[in-house]
């Protein structure tokens, strides 16, 4: 067997297929068509780096009703709480643009949102990516004041690859690494994640993540200790591929084993994508996301 019962790449792929019955590029048209109604629909500030290179940048969507904008984007009056979102695309395509509509019900809440983008695989080594996911974080706590946002009210979400990077947040030395406070955290929510990375070696994506064995130890969060005293939600679609939801509940055990409050939850009737409408306003992935924020 090349990874538990999938003996092999055929059998691997098929079961890491997110794609099953989508039409991929009529679901890229429609993400970019309401993530381009959202950055016109909300005040944002586009493409703010937080790191040196081009991909190291975000899109800070400001929450609603939290005050006028001053020329260095500095909020006037009570900062807002913020909340980072990381995307999918296998850690080798897309970016925060195809993103925007995520944001709107969470900035309605009065919560803003940075849609963050990272360098993709095989450009940048997995590591990298890991790193970026955690220097946009570091960023954001770093800069709140000029933000407007809290610093003490942060919390992450992410779907796919991104689920995976939030996991890896939860599993970053903050003090002993950023010199940042351990909880600065609130809550993450991981959507449709990939905690193991176990099967990936063996898969079609090989040759654009190139992960070696380190790799897999190193950046599997079902591997690593949970660092951050956060509240974590997980979530998968009961319409996915099954290895998907055995993930979500792997990871949920290895949390718990260490301790971490965490609730994993099956969105039956939701495939790989259409549980990201679950942050449209009143959708409960954002509802949960704003009860991180009470």
């Amino acid at each position: 067997m090349l990874y538990r019962d999938l003996a092999s790449q055929e059998a691997i792929d098929r079961a890491y297929d997110p794609m099953r019955g989508r039409d991929p590029a009529a679901l890229l048209e429609d993400w970019r068509a309401r993530s381009a109604a959202s950055r016109q629909r909300h005040r944002v500030t586009l493409d703010l780096p937080y790191g040196p290179t081009l991909a190291e940048c975000l899109d800070l969507f400001h929450a609603e009703g939290m005050g006028e904008e001053s020329a260095e984007g500095r909020e006037e009056g009570k900062p807002a709480p913020c909340h980072l979102f990381f995307h999918g695309g296998y850690w080798r395509s897309l970016s925060h643009k195809e993103f925007s509509f995520v944001v709107d019900g969470l900035v309605a809440a009065g919560i803003s949102v940075a849609v963050v983008n990272y360098a993709l695989c095989p450009a940048v080594a997995f590591g990298e990516v890991v790193r970026q996911a955690r220097a946009a974080l570091a960023w954001v706590h770093r800069n709140a004041g000029a933000l407007g946002v809290d610093p003490h009210q942060l919390s992450v979400s992410g779907h796919s690859a991104g689920g995976h990077l939030c996991a890896m947040l939860l599993a970053t030395d903050w003090e002993g690494t950023y010199g940042l406070p351990h909880d600065l955290i609130r809550g993450a929510l991981c959507v449709s994640g990939l905690y193991d990375l176990g099967p990936f070696p063996w898969s079609w994506l090989q040759p654009k993540l190139q992960l070696t064995g380190r790799d897999v130890s190193d950046y599997s969060p079902v591997r690593q200790p949970c660092r951050v005293p956060s509240a974590v939600r997980l979530v998968a679609g009961g319409e996915e591929s099954s290895e998907f939801a055995r993930q979500m509940q792997a990871y949920a055990e290895h949390l718990r084993g260490q301790g971490v409050s965490v609730e994993p939850t099956l969105l039956e009737g939701d495939d790989h994508f259409s549980i990201l409408d679950h942050y449209r306003p009143n959708g409960r992935i954002g509802d949960w996301i704003t009860a991180f924020h009470p």
